[in-house]
């Protein structure tokens, strides 16, 4: 998975994509609750998963871009950066965990993180 990343994300070493990584995976787990909590920490390398798991889920989930600004404040990164490594680390979560339990974790968050895996954000015309 890290070697994804370090390839996707355009990373010069391999500890700057782990320390991507890993600031993305907690931020996750800041976020996502319930049974999609426990599948996706399942499919994901056991580091990745205990990262992600010893996250304490917030009590107001933020939208996708209010988790890009939240993780931008907490690392010192610029938005546009942060945005990048943000949709790097979940777009290689997305092909580790599968089309339909991404599904389900969309559908859970809030709007906006359809983009950051990967995928195209639909919304219905009021």
């Amino acid at each position: 998975m890290l070697e994804r990343i370090r390839y996707d994300g355009a990373y010069p070493t391999r500890e700057h994509a782990e320390e991507v990584t890993r600031s993305v995976l907690a931020a996750l787990g800041r976020q996502l609750t319930g049974d999609e909590r426990v599948a996706l920490a399942a499919r994901l390398p056991a580091e990745a998963a205990r990262i992600f798991a010893a996250q304490i889920p917030a009590t107001e989930p933020l939208t996708g871009w209010g988790m890009v600004k939240d993780l931008a404040t907490r690392t010192g990164g610029a938005p546009g950066t942060v945005r990048w490594d943000t949709g790097t680390v979940l777009a290689a979560i997305a092909r580790l965990a599968g089309p339909h339990l991404i599904d389900r974790i969309i559908a859970k968050l809030p709007p906006g993180y359809a983009l950051l895996f990967g995928r195209a954000e639909l919304i219905q015309a009021a």
